[in-house]
């Protein structure tokens, strides 16, 4: 189950990056090719109004649920030069009393956030869906250019806090286990030591040369 959590994490990622930049770069030669007089005609029936709008959206979620992704792997900057010099049982104490206190932060701000999204356009959206009567219930505001409910736009923060806080829980667990805590070594390629040996015996070979 939590293989399949990471990779959609991954997936999720790495679709909203490539999404966006594969966007911003059509939005731009669109935008060139609108100065061109031959082209001008063509260009102006294309609709990309929407697009740095859509852009942004997609780097506020890309942002929040690569915080989760970075808990998980370690890759989040930390100064831990004079935790790593504490006694073992007081390093123990401050890693946990650090991974807490991210649990509880992160825990309450996907709380505000839902209710923040409940209160702005979803409640609305679900009673509508359900056939309730809506009543007073405001549908909440919706994007300038793209007109989508911003509850779904906003979604990026409940979202990404709980998925936050789950991974700082989850590695919690682990350095209780273990103690250790995920680490990111810049100078690590992935697959290369793990799957294939004969060439790192090689490299190493090399570099003793």
């Amino acid at each position: 189950m939590l293989r399949i959590l990471d990779r959609l994490e991954e997936t999720l990622i790495a679709t909203l990056i490539g999404g966006a930049t594969l966007l911003i770069f059509v939005a731009v030669v669109h935008r060139f090719a609108s100065g061109i007089p031959l082209l001008y005609p063509l260009m102006q029936r294309i609709d990309l109004s929407w697009a740095q709008e859509l852009c942004i959206y997609m780097f506020v979620w890309m942002a929040k649920f690569g915080a989760a992704y970075g808990v998980r792997t370690g890759i989040h900057v930390g100064v831990d030069v004079l935790v790593n010099r504490l006694p073992e049982d007081w390093r123990k104490k401050s890693v946990l009393i650090a991974l807490t206190g991210g649990a509880l932060f992160t825990g309450i701000i996907g709380t505000l956030g839902a209710r923040f999204i409940w209160e702005n356009g979803m409640h609305y959206a679900v009673f509508h869906l359900l056939g309730f009567d809506t009543g007073d219930l405001p549908e909440g505001p919706t994007a300038p250019d793209l007109e989508w409910p911003m509850w779904i736009v906003y979604s990026a923060v409940p979202l990404g806090s709980w998925l936050m806080c789950f991974r700082f829980l989850q590695v919690m667990w682990t350095f209780v286990r273990t103690g250790e805590v995920p680490h990111h070594d810049a100078a690590h390629v992935e697959g290369l030591t793990d799957d294939n040996p004969e060439l790192d015996a090689a490299m190493l070979k090399a570099g003793a040369k």
